[in-house]
């Protein structure tokens, strides 16, 4: 089974409740496990207009589903919290991404892994680092290192808020 990495982010209905509901929902699905996950950190919004503050962390997980089957689960969690796609990089309940999906480069009409923003974004990268080593070579051939190097953490707060990520192994 593949490890996959995820990336959890919501500002929107409180995030520290639709970050957990997103983790026991991920403990629950059938294919996938929880084998580890990251402190939660604080992000100013990027995206149009203002917007609260997001809460985002990293999930990793063994799974038995192909990545777009994977993709369709975590979509179906984000829709069951509320989510809206209406507006690009709007406010939102729940966001999942599929980062990594073991050491696979995937480009179809549906998905691209690596996530095509990992590289900009500090709120998933930093949460990444936590649960790899910083050596971890990504499927370009860049480091995680490399790209922290390209990323500064300014602006990224610890939120003091801890989620239970039901580990199983």
């Amino acid at each position: 089974m593949p490890i996959a990495y995820v990336a959890l982010g919501s500002n929107l209905d409180n995030p520290a409740q639709q970050l957990q509901a997103a983790c026991d929902a991920m403990a629950t699905e059938a294919g996938i496990h929880i084998i580890a996950g990251s402190s939660v950190v604080r992000s100013a919004a990027v995206g149009p207009g203002p917007q609260p503050d997001y809460l985002n962390a990293v999930v990793a997980i063994d799974t038995s589903l192909p990545a777009e089957t994977l993709l369709d689960r975590l979509q179906a969690m984000e829709q069951a919290r509320g989510r809206e796609r209406s507006v690009r990089w709007g406010p939102r309940t729940l966001d999942l991404d599929l980062l990594l999906y073991g050491d696979r480069q995937i480009c179809s009409s549906r998905l691209q892994v690596p996530h095509p923003a990992m590289a900009q974004r500090h709120f998933v990268l930093y949460p990444l680092a936590e649960l790899c080593p910083s050596d971890l070579v990504l499927p370009s051939g860049e480091t995680l290192a490399a790209l922290l190097s390209r990323c500064p953490a300014d602006g990224l707060e610890d939120s003091g808020i801890t989620l239970e990520y039901h580990l199983q192994h």
